[in-house]
């Protein structure tokens, strides 16, 4: 009833996928090559699942 007021799930997301690609690149910049490493690997993780939202028309 009340379906409006849920978040959506795509945007929240997306912008966790951009937040870790930003500190990925903080992380580059600096030197830091295994953390930006693992936030790369993070990232992909989350940018897997909004493919799968848009695949289920979401």
């Amino acid at each position: 009833m009340l379906g409006f007021l849920k978040g959506d799930p795509k945007k929240k997301l997306q912008k966790a996928y951009e937040e870790k690609l930003a500190k990925a690149l903080h992380a580059q910049r600096n030197g830091d090559l295994r953390s930006h490493g693992t936030l790369m690997e993070e990232a992909e993780k989350i940018y897997a699942e909004i493919q799968a939202l848009e695949k289920s028309g979401r």
